[in-house]
């Protein structure tokens, strides 16, 4: 586990939702030949893990509430990890998903990671409906890298894929509310910041469906 996801790990919901509002913006400026969606997000051509193709922004993201993560098909140390334990969070969401939640992961090594390779990690890993995988042109991929905040300021630690597979970023685009959360923390604790960000649910009564 690196370093950097010790530090946002223990790191309190509050600043990481401020960290992750201000990576947004930032981005932009890092990545000056990202192609925008709107003013703040790219808007390629992605293909899903089942062959279709997408734009980002406007078929993904647009008018949702989404849950985002980094992975690629061959980690065998941090995404398997992350993977099972957002599987848990797609249980306790139920049939939200794919109706009031869109949950999206979208491949590290896209030169590598072919819609059949993401078809098998959907397969290994039992994925259900309303989770889509997603790879792409190598150059889209990294700008959407910096356009959702998975980069770090150090380069050297930029570098390296597994630095980008430790954090969730979940967001409201109608109303512009976004946070992150640590990948492997409680899917309880993951699960509550999608209902904060969700201006439909009422933070206070609302029950966890417990993964059979």
């Amino acid at each position: 586990m690196n370093t950097r996801r010790n530090l946002i790990g223990g790191l309190g919901a509050g600043v990481l939702g401020l960290a992750a509002l201000g990576s947004l913006g930032a981005a932009a400026e890092r990545r000056p030949n990202v192609r925008q969606g709107d003013d703040r997000f790219p808007n390629p051509t992605l293909v899903t893990h089942l062959g279709r193709k997408v734009r980002f922004y406007d078929d993904l993201l647009r008018g949702k509430v989404v849950v985002l993560n980094m992975m690629y098909a061959s980690c065998g140390r941090n995404c398997p990890t992350a993977t099972a334990n957002l599987r848990k969070v797609q249980r306790m969401l139920g049939e939200r998903v794919g109706r009031d939640i869109f949950m999206y992961s979208i491949t590290l090594q896209p030169e590598l990671d072919q819609p059949r390779h993401l078809q098998e990690y959907v397969d290994k890993f039992d994925i259900g409906p309303g989770w889509e995988y997603l790879t792409g042109d190598p150059q889209d991929i990294l700008d959407l890298r910096y356009a959702l905040g998975f980069y770090d300021v150090d380069p050297l630690v930029d570098g390296n894929q597994l630095t980008h597979t430790g954090m969730v970023r979940i967001g409201n685009e109608p109303i512009g509310r976004w946070t992150m959360s640590p990948a492997l923390t409680d899917p309880e604790h993951i699960l509550a910041a999608i209902n904060h960000v969700d201006h439909r649910v009422q933070l206070t009564g609302w029950q966890v469906e417990q993964p059979g």
